[in-house]
């Protein structure tokens, strides 16, 4: 279930946008203030944001760029009565993915939504084949293949554990957003244990180490996996 928090101070129009998200099967997280907002961001995962720019106390203009610098990947839709075209640029050009304006059509929003959630979970230059070659996804020079579960970088084989791999993967899947460390764990969990993996538990303390060497295996690349403070880790778009 994708999770959406929306940032809005009128009490009224919150309710009605939670109740229509509820709806349609999101999971909703709410804050009236910039504060609020960084405070929750920093302790839950979220897949989107629709935010408000008329806030009290410090401009939602400020989340935006407080969320560039943080959570880069993560979308954020402007809901706002700015109407101006500068407004419009101003936003767009800090990093909003998209931009409505207040009155608007519950419907419009609903298809924006999930239009931008859709893009966001897309990697960057993903090519897909089936059949006898299996499903193939490119990021950069990073190249895997999820039939047989081999990764080429700048087409050299890495060499990966079975971890690495199932880490990696999910990575690449999820490419520009937030992976918890609780979906990684979840993922280690159902499937069959590596060869000396008794060695090294699934726990969170057991990630890191292998957060810590695939990354040196990316090192050669563009790619970089970022640490989310109190959230998980991050693929960073090449």
């Amino acid at each position: 279930m994708l999770t959406i928090l929306i940032v809005e101070d009128d009490a009224l129009l919150l309710d009605a946008l939670t109740g229509q998200l509820l709806q349609l099967g999101y999971g909703v997280h709410t804050a009236s203030s910039v504060p609020q907002a960084i405070a929750l961001l920093q302790a839950q995962a979220v897949d989107g944001i629709i935010l408000d720019l008329g806030l009290p106390g410090a401009d939602g203009m400020e989340l935006l760029v407080w969320v560039r610098g943080h959570i880069a990947g993560l979308p954020v839709l402007i809901l706002t009565a700015r109407d101006g075209v500068e407004e419009r640029v101003r936003g767009l050009n800090a990093g909003a993915d998209d931009y409505i304006t207040k009155p608007f059509n519950m419907q419009e929003l609903q298809a924006r939504l999930q239009a931008m959630l859709r893009r966001a979970r897309q990697p960057a230059f993903t090519h897909a084949a089936g059949g006898a070659q299996g499903v193939f996804t490119t990021l950069g020079p990073l190249a895997i293949d999820h039939a047989s579960h081999t990764a080429a970088l700048h087409g050299a084989p890495l060499d990966l554990t079975q971890r690495e791999w199932e880490l990696l993967e999910l990575l690449v899947q999820r490419c520009g957003e937030v992976v918890t460390r609780e979906d990684v764990l979840a993922v280690w969990r159902a499937s069959p244990a590596e060869s000396g993996a008794a060695a090294a538990p699934v726990n969170s303390n057991a990630l890191e180490v292998y957060v810590h060497r695939l990354r040196r295996k990316l090192d050669p690349s563009s790619l970089s996996i970022r640490n989310i403070r109190g959230l998980g880790y991050m693929l960073a778009k090449p």
